[in-house]
């Protein structure tokens, strides 16, 4: 088991190699992910939407972002670690953005950071990046933006602002960004972009051409059957299959025939294991032990 890291990244862009990246907010799923193969794992601060049920990603905070990443790291081994700043931790200073991507480091368990915004951000990244944390960058649709942008609307349509979008993708590079996620935008601009790059980019809605591709989750699994936007494909319908599991275990409990006689405990007490290290009663699952 090879660990991904942002060389492997490089690499797998020069090779032609396409990244898969995912977004986790916990353990089991980033085991899950993590045991799959998939390339990175990224604890976005759409965690605020999609754990949460806010309305936007604005409401998350620091502490709930350390909190996700610690715990998506302890549940992961192989995938690249990448965590979200959150709205309000980068913007107000350099020093105060160097604090909070160590924390996301050193507190989170994560290898790397994120944060939205393109040229006028530039200066935060050299100084993160000079601090020793490797920063992600992200254009197009930036969520954190969304008042500005005037909602969720495709970003880089005609010439002035793909123009410009390609513009801050390069002063991104040149602060330092290992990596760009370019989100919603025209897939020709998608492929310029990446074209025009060195580093690796990700698209979420940018086209085919982008050097990897990254998706929420709970939107890969279909588990918010309400939410399907273009970009989307649900390769599973997680919501149904919860359904009809929950629907399955009330009849079962309502029937009693649950728990059955292999699902309860007798009064007899255990004799002593003979064998030494032998297996006691696990109540949960443990990430890595089933």
């Amino acid at each position: 088991m090879k660990k991904v890291t942002i060389h492997t990244l490089r690499k797998m862009k020069q090779a032609g190699e396409r990244i898969t990246m995912l977004t986790a907010y916990d353990a089991t799923f980033a085991r899950l992910f993590d045991a799959a193969g998939i390339d990175a794992l990224l604890v976005g601060d759409s965690l605020g939407m999609v754990v949460q049920g806010h309305d936007s990603t604005l409401k998350v905070t620091m502490d709930q972002t350390v909190y996700h990443c610690a715990a998506v790291a302890r549940g992961s081994r192989r995938a690249h670690l990448v965590g979200d700043m959150p709205f309000g931790s980068y913007q107000a200073s350099a020093d105060e953005a160097v604090r909070n991507a160590m924390r996301i480091v050193a507190e989170g368990g994560m290898e790397a950071v994120k944060l939205e915004g393109g040229a006028e951000y530039a200066e935060v990244i050299s100084r993160i990046v000079r601090a020793g944390v490797p920063v992600m960058g992200h254009l197009g649709l930036t969520p954190q933006s969304v008042h500005k942008l005037g909602g969720y609307v495709v970003q880089g349509r005609g010439d002035d602002k793909a123009a410009r979008l390609l513009a801050d993708a390069r002063a991104l590079e040149a602060a330092g960004c290992y990596s760009l996620v370019l989100e919603v935008i025209p897939a020709d601009l998608g492929g310029e972009v990446t074209r025009a790059l060195t580093i690796p980019t990700i698209g979420i809605g940018a086209g085919a051409d982008c050097d990897g591709q990254v998706l929420v989750c709970y939107d890969l699994l279909g588990m918010n059957p309400t939410f399907q936007p273009r970009f989307v494909k649900k390769f599973v319908d997680l919501a149904r299959v919860i359904g009809e599991a929950v629907g399955r275990y009330q009849e079962e409990v309502r029937s009693q025939e649950f728990p059955a006689a292999e699902h309860t405990f007798s009064s007899e007490i255990p004799k002593p294991a003979v064998a030494a290290g032998a297996p006691v009663l696990q109540l949960y699952s443990v990430p890595g032990k089933g």
